[in-house]
C-alpha cells in the first residue's frame, strides 16, 4: 500500500519523498495502462472478428449485444459495490478474469459458451472501468496534494497518459489476427460475383463463404485465442503483482459502513430528472452506434468481404493508431479550440465517410480505400470519447459517479441496439439509422453547449488534500467510457 508522507522534517528530505511519492503514482498509472493495453489487446482483436469469424446465424454479433446489454446492467449496481468491498486493484483484476472468460468462450464458439461468456464480460466491464477511473482519481489527488497542483490538472495528465498507452491496443492485438491468419494456405482470390454483392450494393445480411472470407482453419483459431488468453492472463498478472493497493484502508472502512442498495442504485435514474443529460442521450448512444458500426458491419461487410478476414486486423489497426494519436492530441488541443469546433470536425468526417460507404462498391483493387474509412473513424471517435467525456465531467461536477453511470449506460445501448439489428436489417439501412442519429446528435448537442456558454457549470473547487483518506472520500468512483 502507497504510504502518505508527512509533509514535516528538512527541506532535504521532502523533496526526497515528495520524489519517491511521484515516481511511485507515475508507476502506478503505467502498471495500470500496460495492464489494460495486454486486456484489450486480446479484447478489441476479437471483437472486431465477431462479426466474420462467429458469422453463423449471427453467433458473433448476438455475442457482443449481450455484452452491451450486460453492461447496462452493471454500471447501474454492481460498480460502487465491488470497489467498496475489494478495493480498486482487485476490482480491476476480478474484471479482467471477466474479460478472459470470454476468450475462452472463443476456443469452441457456439451458443452455450459465447452467450454466458458474453454476461459474464458484461458484469465486470462496468465495475473495472469503475475501479480504473477512482484509482487515477485518487492517485492524481496524491500526487496533486504533494505538489500543490490542481488535482484535476494532474488527473488529466494522467489520463491522457492511459489513453495514449490502452488505445494502441487496437494495433497489436489486430496485428496478432492479421499474422495469425495470414498463414492461411486456403486463401484464394475473391470472384467478381462476389465483390459485387459487397458494400452496400447488396443487403449484407450474409457473407459469402466460397473465398477468403471462410473461416480460417481451426487451427489457426485455436492458436490466435490462445495467444488472446495468455495476454488476458498476463495482464491479470501485472495488475497483481506490480499495482499498490492505495485505498486499502477505506475499503476496509467502507465494509464497515455500507451504504444502503437502493441509494447507489437509483442514483444513475435520479439525475434523469436534468434536462441536460436527457438532451445528450443522442450523443451518448451515437457513439455506441458508430463504435459497433466499424467494428460489426465495416469489417464484414467491406473488408471481409472484399478482401477477406486475414485483412480486417490490419484495416483495424490502422483505426487503433489513428485513435490513439487523436486522442492524444485532441486532449490538448482541447483547451485552445474547446469542445464545440472539435465536435463539428468529428461529425462532419463521420458524415462524409457515412454518404461515402453508400456508393463505394469494393473492391481490392483500391486496397488503399479500405485503409482511409478506418482512420478516418478512429480520429473522430477519438474526439467522441475524450471530449464528451470532458464534457458530462464538466456539467455534472457533483454527481460525478451518477453521471458516468448515465453515460456508460446510454452508450451500450447504442451498443445493443446496433448489434441487435445487425443480422436483420440490410447494409444500406444501417448507414441510414447511423445518419439519422448522427444528425439528430448534431442538433441536440449544440443545444447544451450554448446553455452551458451562457450559464457556466460552476466547477468544484479543488485544494490540497490533507490526507489520502480525503482524496477518496472526494473523488469516489467516477465510472469513465471507453472502448469496449
Amino acid at each position: 500500500m502507497t504510504a502518505w508522507y508527512p509533509t514535516g522534517g528538512s527541506a532535504e528530505g521532502v523533496d526526497g519523498e515528495q520524489l519517491a511519492m511521484i515516481s511511485r503514482n507515475f508507476k502506478n498509472v503505467l502498471v495500470v495502462s500496460v495492464g489494460f493495453l495486454s486486456l484489450f489487446t486480446a479484447y478489441g482483436g476479437l471483437q472486431s472478428l465477431q462479426s466474420s469469424l462467429n458469422a453463423e446465424q449471427g453467433m458473433g454479433v448476438a455475442s457482443l449485444s449481450v455484452i452491451y446489454a450486460s453492461i447496462i446492467i452493471s454500471s447501474m449496481f454492481l460498480p460502487p459495490i465491488m470497489i467498496k468491498n475489494l478495493g480498486c486493484k482487485w476490482t480491476i483484476v476480478a474484471g479482467m478474469a471477466c474479460y478472459v472468460s470470454y476468450s475462452f468462450g472463443n476456443l469452441y464458439p457456439g451458443w452455450y459458451t459465447l452467450i454466458p461468456t458474453s454476461v459474464i464480460l458484461g458484469l465486470g466491464g462496468s465495475p473495472l472501468w469503475s475501479a480504473k477511473c477512482t484509482y487515477l482519481t485518487i492517485s492524481g489527488n496524491i500526487q496533486a496534494a504533494k505538489e500543490n497542483k490542481k488535482g484535476s490538472d494532474v488527473i488529466n495528465h494522467y489520463f491522457g497518459i492511459f489513453f495514449f498507452i490502452f488505445q494502441s491496443s487496437a494495433v497489436w492485438g489486430n496485428l496478432m489476427s492479421s499474422l495469425i491468419f495470414g498463414q492461411d494456405t486456403s486463401i484464394s482470390d475473391i470472384p467478381e460475383e462476389v465483390l459485387a454483392t459487397c458494400g452496400a450494393a447488396d443487403c449484407g445480411l450474409t457473407v459469402v463463404s466460397n473465398s477468403t472470407s471462410s473461416r480460417p482453419s481451426q487451427n489457426l483459431v485455436w492458436t490466435l485465442v490462445g495467444c488472446y488468453i495468455g495476454v488476458g492472463v498476463l495482464a491479470m498478472i501485472i495488475v497483481s503483482v506490480f499495482l499498490d493497493n492505495i485505498d486499502q484502508e477505506q475499503a476496509s472502512q467502507f465494509r464497515e459502513n455500507r451504504e444502503p442498495f437502493c441509494h447507489t442504485f437509483l442514483a444513475t435514474f435520479r439525475l434523469l430528472k436534468d434536462w441536460r443529460l436527457l438532451t445528450l442521450i443522442p450523443l451518448t448512444m451515437y457513439s455506441g452506434f458508430e463504435q459497433s458500426f466499424l467494428s460489426g458491419e465495416y469489417t464484414k461487410n467491406y473488408v471481409t468481404c472484399a478482401l477477406g478476414i486475414h485483412f480486417v486486423g490490419f484495416v483495424m489497426m490502422c483505426f487503433g493508431a489513428s485513435n490513439s494519436l487523436c486522442s492524444f492530441l485532441f486532449g490538448r488541443i482541447a483547451r485552445y479550440t474547446g469542445r464545440a469546433p472539435l465536435f463539428l470536425l468529428a461529425a462532419l468526417a463521420n458524415l462524409s465517410c457515412i454518404i461515402a460507404l453508400l456508393f463505394w462498391r469494393p473492391h481490392p483493387d483500391q486496397l488503399a480505400v479500405f485503409f482511409v474509412f478506418p482512420a478516418l473513424w478512429g480520429m473522430a471517435d477519438a474526439i467522441w470519447q475524450t471530449q464528451t467525456n470532458a464534457l458530462y465531467g464538466i456539467l455534472f461536477p457533483r454527481n460525478k459517479e451518477a453521471a458516468f453511470a448515465n453515460y456508460r449506460m446510454w452508450e451500450s445501448l447504442g451498443f445493443v441496439i446496433a448489434f441487435a439489428y445487425s443480422t436483420f436489417l440490410c447494409l444500406e439501412s444501417k448507414l441510414y439509422i447511423l445518419l439519422a442519429v448522427l444528425v439528430l446528435t448534431i442538433i441536440t448537442y449544440p443545444i447544451v453547449e450554448y446553455y452551458e456558454y451562457k450559464h457556466p457549470t460552476k466547477p468544484i473547487e479543488e485544494s490540497a488534500y490533507e490526507s489520502h483518506k480525503e482524496t477518496t472520500e472526494t473523488e469516489k468512483y467516477i465510472i469513465s467510457q471507453t472502448q469496449m
